[in-house]
């Protein structure tokens, strides 16, 4: 064929390095989720859409639930620190999370990686992150997107999302209508930062060195709350529950409440983690860090004060449930009491 002076190749886009991922993508996804595979079509990567196999869970009465998130700014955070291996942990995590409120089991797992440019060695890493997120939520990757769009986005620049699917059945369904007066809250520690308030995050560190301690705590990958939850759920020892997403307690509780209703929360009782403590001394308002910032609680729990002893049972020592309020009956979704102890 005569060569022509315009190609995709030359306007940017690279087909023969996506395929590369792809090829990647889909022998990795076959190690990794092996034992799966009679759940899934073997040759869902490269395909056009995904196949799961429902009948495989065996629940009476199933409900579907889907979620989709990003990670926000952290990815500028590992383009700063050059560290692309935990970040694809977090999007899993900001969709897995919110799945599990409602009590539902993540099945599967969709991604959309896009960028100006395809480096293999760092996609192959943020893939191994999703890949990692995935095992830890007890679900598959099944496929996702990858989108080289050079003009869009600048030199290293890259954005992800995640999508997931989970399963949950009619009569172990969480929902806020199972909330009763006296009913205690409990606070789940968090693994530190998560995926929230990172814009704040990057304007307080501009004027700062970044120490060793510093470049751990920003990268470290969002605690997935998937065993614990499900395994507490399917006790029935779970009345409500929240994702302490953006906005922290202070407007993820109340999401969690019917009306009629209200989180008395006891802000003394918070176990600050350092990070926030350090951030704070940034000049931040506490109003302003407990609806930026999970300020170290990562998930909470609704229960009846009967139940406390055996939901503690459904956790590891590191993330043991503890108390820091109750539910009462007022108009107000939530009541803040006391000083938070920085």
């Amino acid at each position: 064929m005569k060569k022509t002076k315009n190609s995709y190749k030359k306007s940017g886009v690279n087909i023969e390095t996506a395929d590369k991922l792809t090829k990647f993508i889909k022998n990795y996804s076959k190690q990794a989720f092996n034992q799966k595979s009679n759940k899934i079509d073997k040759n869902n990567i490269g395909n056009f859409a995904s196949v799961f196999d429902l009948k495989s869970e065996k629940i009476k009465d199933p409900l579907i639930v889907s979620s989709t998130d990003g990670v926000g700014t952290k990815l500028e955070i590992s383009n700063l620190l050059n560290k692309f291996d935990t970040i694809g942990i977090d999007l899993v995590a900001m969709c897995v999370n919110d799945l599990i409120v409602q009590g539902a089991k993540p099945l599967f797992f969709l991604d959309y990686i896009a960028t100006g440019k395809i480096k293999l060695k760092k996609m192959k890493k943020i893939i191994k992150g999703i890949v990692q997120g995935c095992k830890l939520s007890n679900c598959v990757l099944v496929g996702g997107e990858t989108a080289e769009m050079p003009g869009t986005y600048e030199k290293d620049k890259f954005d992800l999302a995640g999508f997931s699917v989970g399963v949950v059945s009619k009569k172990k369904i969480l929902t806020k209508d199972k909330v009763r007066n006296g009913d205690l809250i409990l606070a789940i520690p968090s693994s530190g930062l998560h995926s929230n308030g990172f814009s704040l995050v990057r304007q307080v560190i501009k004027k700062n060195k970044i120490n060793n301690y510093l470049k751990k705590q920003l990268i470290l990958p969002t605690k997935i709350y998937a065993n614990e939850i499900l395994k507490a759920n399917k006790k029935n020892l779970i009345n409500s529950c929240a994702n302490i997403t953006g906005g922290g307690i202070v407007e993820n509780i109340p999401r969690s409440i019917p009306n009629g209703f209200t989180a008395n929360i006891d802000l003394s009782k918070i176990r600050v983690l350092k990070i926030f403590k350090i951030l704070k001394n940034k000049n931040i308002s506490d109003i302003e860090m407990l609806r930026t910032f999970n300020c170290g609680i990562g998930f909470c729990v609704i229960t009846n004060k009967n139940n406390l002893k055996r939901l503690k049972n459904c956790f590891s020592k590191k993330y043991q449930p503890y108390f820091i309020g109750n539910i009462s009956r007022s108009k107000n979704k939530i009541n803040l009491i006391n000083k938070i102890k920085w």
